[in-house]
């Protein structure tokens, strides 16, 4: 398969990947108030949160700005990358993995970059809503991230027993709430590590 080719599809999946993100994240935006469930099956439901972190909401050590830039950084190094590696004559199979990555990268990041400048802040249980550019609820970079997929799929209460670890808590897995993005990321991590471990050890090399 020809290197244009490679280029082509790496862009259809960034856009696509990139596009279906958002479509998503603004119809939950502004069809559902922070907090809300939706549940679709017993083991799958909607439920609208918002995180200032990284992936499945876990928090990056420096803030907000610090996490924003590693990200615009990080999707720029491996936007390079992946130029070098297609350049490289890498199976098309690699060339999806990597797009996967760079297409859920920017999705979380246009989040950070501009949902604060075009949307408000309601009070529960209203639902946001688009404003004038630069009137949101927060600043250039300060966006936050758009959750809502939750699957949980097993439950149980762990044993009031002394000593025990988490007594007497309800637990849950899986708990984390992810959007598309993440998932994109994840698919194609996943995917590098299973399958093309050995071709990104020889990039090192």
């Amino acid at each position: 398969m020809s290197q244009k080719t490679k280029y082509i599809t790496s862009i259809a999946i960034f856009i696509a990947v990139l596009v279906i993100d958002q479509i998503i994240k603004v119809n939950v935006k502004t069809g559902m108030y922070l907090g809300e469930r939706i549940e679709i099956t017993s083991w799958f439901q909607l439920a609208f949160v918002e995180n200032k972190g990284m992936a499945f909401g876990m928090e990056l050590l420096g803030g907000k700005l610090v996490l924003t830039l590693f990200r615009i950084i990080a999707i720029t190094g491996i936007g390079w990358f992946l130029y070098k590696e297609i350049k490289r004559n890498v199976p098309m199979g690699y060339v999806v993995c990597i797009a996967l990555i760079i297409g859920g990268a920017a999705g979380n990041i246009i989040d950070c970059l501009f949902y604060g400048l075009i949307f408000n802040n309601p009070p529960f249980p209203m639902t946001a809503q688009f404003v004038e550019f630069g009137h949101g609820y927060g600043d250039f970079l300060y966006g936050k991230v758009v959750d809502m997929f939750y699957f949980p799929l097993i439950e149980w209460d762990m044993p009031d027993i002394q000593y025990l670890p988490y007594r007497g808590e309800h637990c849950v897995f899986f708990s984390p709430v992810f959007n598309f993005a993440d998932a994109a990321i994840s698919v194609g991590i996943v995917a590098l590590m299973l399958f093309y471990n050995k071709i990104i050890n020889e990039f090192f090399k």
